[in-house]
């Protein structure tokens, strides 16, 4: 490792050089790599939800569909205006009354079901459906939902997912900027009141920025991104890789004490140092991340991914382009020195470990409400539900509601084959679903005393073709609740017994499998999460005790943390349970290890239990609590300032976590090791010199 310091130490002039280089490809490939923003784009693929959605584009050329609430306008102002609708880009079709007869035809001539689905003489309303050739989430989806809009009347509001998706992208590309400054300046904060340099901050988050723009720009090679990943990617790369640089910082000032004549020796010594030190805790960070991997929703593949690489571009910025910063700028470092405002905390240590038994007792008492609410909290689904009430969407979908009773709508793909009569007995039984209000079928839109040939080409092609015909179902059940996912499971059994290959899509049968999916993935991702963490402390301090007890430290924590919703009656995104649990212990369990190895170092030396672990608490608190605090700056701010839910949800928990995860290490662990030392010596190597 000494020899590769040096080589950096030496080369600090060239890794600057092409370090800044390399920004110009990696920001080519940040602004080159798409974003998703639709999530239910990550279901597995083999599942019919999914299958149902390739078809319906590769049969019908029809990937997505909007409904349009018209209010207050003359039926010739409306037909006007659909027909400038349908020149936007990528808008197939648009379904309403002059679509399936003429204006000079009383509405009272449609068909009962057609009057009731997409007329409201009460609210002097009416509905249009917008076919669109895209899919849903596609951004030429998007950009004709944009298009729409401008040429849509004040009085219309286009709701539907596709309209989600657009003001989701609006609104997380408008906050992701401000995301990063947030965590910025709150990190610049932390560390200038436990720094000794005013501007050692500054090289810190230069390097940092530079692996944030190396690991967002090597997306480009995956072809896309979630918007999840895009919000969450550059302040918790800063939060989780921050104390990385701050211990090359340390070890250089340790090592300037050893050789004060020769700072570039002191630098090689340093990058040494931290190679060693950080490849081992940073293992565990990416461990944490890899498990999302496993998760069958591929939104945790996406993450996972993305903060994996995000941790070792860290490592290598750390270990590289910092020290090259820091001999560089070496004398303009030394004029801002300054004594640190946050003192020394290591002298409680002593305090800590002689109350080990009260902390122990505290431990029980609070593991039991702790488990309770881990297991009680309440989560939800419906991401568009949780969306600012301003937006465009929420209000077009809530005049939906109003007006027309409809919180969903659902798709059925079934044979063309099947005769109108079968047809039309299996809406009628549909219809007598509870929730459902109206099945609409080729049939239903043009009155069943009309034979199917007499049929306009540009009406049946929407919703028949060769081999598949499409039946929408209009529901009066909001999207992810128990009705629904019961309303589908019901309207499920219907549809298969006229024909066994027929698939029912939409975004509330896609939410309802992605809540059987989930389920299963958090219970995967945590026991892949734990086990491997596990392995690795294992390995690391050749212990059989030392994994139970540092896992179940820090698992203590996220017990506590994502058990307070539930006694608070907040409920978090559904994807929280399995993100939360895998971070927070990959990236915390760090604080356990550096305080176990100056145990184990103090143990070996033959100090006594009591002075080991007192010794090895004031040593480690420090940096403990200057970890915690990067993490909890890099994501708290971005927690109370997202509009976007999940956003805000998943990093207040974050910042929570890594807050408590510093109090449980610093009073828990300590009195752990008190309790179990003589156990641990005995089934760990290191701990015991031998004769």
């Amino acid at each position: 490792m000494i020899n590769f310091g040096k080589g950096v130490v030496k080369l600090r002039i060239p890794i600057l050089i092409v370090s800044i280089i390399l920004l110009f490809p990696a920001a080519l490939g940040y602004f080159h790599t798409r974003v998703n923003y639709d999530i239910l784009t990550y279901l597995p693929k083999e599942i019919d939800t999914m299958k149902g959605q390739d078809i319906l584009l590769d049969e019908f050329g029809t990937g997505a569909f909007s409904m349009c609430v018209v209010e207050g306008m003359e039926d010739q102002d409306i037909s006007k205006m659909r027909k400038n609708m349908e020149k936007v880009d990528h808008v197939k079709k648009i379904l309403w009354y002059d679509s399936l007869a003429d204006l000079s035809i009383p509405k009272t001539m449609l068909p009962d079901k057609v009057q009731d689905a997409f007329i409201n003489e009460d609210k002097d309303a009416t509905l249009m459906v917008i076919f669109f050739d895209s899919s849903m989430s596609s951004d030429e989806t998007m950009d004709a939902i944009e298009e729409l809009r401008s040429v849509a009347d004040k009085q219309c509001y286009i709701s539907g997912m596709s309209a989600v998706v657009t003001d989701t992208k609006n609104l997380s590309d408008k906050e992701v900027p401000i995301y990063v400054l947030i965590a910025v300046i709150l990190a610049v904060i932390v560390l200038s009141l436990t720094m000794d340099s005013a501007l050692i901050p500054v090289f810190f988050l230069l390097s940092i920025g530079m692996a944030i723009i190396y690991n967002l720009g090597s997306n480009v090679f995956f072809g896309e991104i979630s918007y999840v990943t895009q919000a969450l990617a550059a302040v918790l790369q800063l939060g989780v890789t921050m104390d990385y640089s701050i211990f090359l910082w340390h070890s250089y000032e340790e090592n300037q004490e050893r050789f004060p004549d020769d700072k570039k020796r002191a630098m090689a010594h340093a990058i040494s140092n931290t190679l060693t030190s950080v490849i081992g805790s940073s293992i565990t960070t990416v461990a944490g991340f890899v498990a999302l991997c496993f998760m069958s929703f591929t939104l945790g593949l996406d993450l996972g991914v993305t903060m994996a690489k995000g941790v070792i571009f860290g490592v290598i910025c750390c270990v590289t382009v910092l020290p090259s910063m820091i001999l560089v700028f070496d004398k303009a470092i030394d004029k801002t020195r300054h004594k640190a405002i946050i003192p020394d905390l290591g002298v409680i240590s002593g305090w800590v470990v002689k109350h080990y038994k009260a902390f122990i007792v505290t431990f029980i008492i609070v593991l039991i409400p702790a488990l309770w609410g881990y297991t009680h909290y309440e989560v939800y689904y419906d991401l568009a539900g949780t969306l600012p009430g301003n937006l465009d969407s929420v209000i077009a979908n809530d005049k939906l509601d109003e007006t027309f009773a409809m919180n969903s709508t659902h798709i059925i793909l079934c044979d063309s084959s099947l005769e109108p009569k079968e047809v039309n007995e299996m809406m009628s039984k549909i219809d007598d679903v509870d929730g459902v209000k109206a099945t609409l079928g080729l049939d239903s839109l043009v009155g069943p005393t009309v034979p199917r040939e007499m049929i306009p080409s540009d009406i049946k092609e929407v919703v028949m073709d060769e081999n598949y015909q499409m039946l929408m179902i209009s529901s009066e059940y909001k999207v992810a609740s128990d009705e629904v996912n019961d309303q589908c499971d019901k309207i499920e059994k219907i549809m298969k017994k006229y024909d066994k290959n027929a698939m029912l899509i939409g975004e509330a049968p896609c939410t309802k499998d992605l809540i059987t999916i989930t389920n299963h993935d958090f219970n995967v991702v945590s026991t892949v999460s734990i086990g491997a963490i596990f392995l690795i402390i294992a390995c690391v301090f050749k212990s059989i005790s030392l994994p139970i007890i540092l896992v179940a430290v820090i698992e203590f924590a996220i017990f506590i943390n994502m058990g307070i919703p539930a006694f608070t009656g907040t409920k978090l995104p559904f994807i929280a349970g399995i993100v939360i649990g895998t971070i927070q212990l990959g990236a915390t369990v760090d604080y356990a290890i550096l305080m176990t190895t100056k145990y184990r170092k103090a143990r070996y030396n033959g100090v006594e239990k009591q002075e080991a672990i007192t010794s090895a608490l004031g040593a480690s608190m420090q940096s403990v609590i200057v970890s915690a605090l990067s993490f909890f700056a890099a994501t708290f701010g971005v927690g109370l300032y997202s509009n976007v839910d999940m956003i805000a949800s998943l990093c207040s928990l974050m910042a929570r976590g890594a807050i408590i995860s510093m109090f449980v290490v610093i009073f828990i662990l300590p009195s752990m090791f008190m309790i179990f030392d003589k156990i641990i010596c005995k089934t760990s190597k290191g701990f015991v010199q031998k004769n």
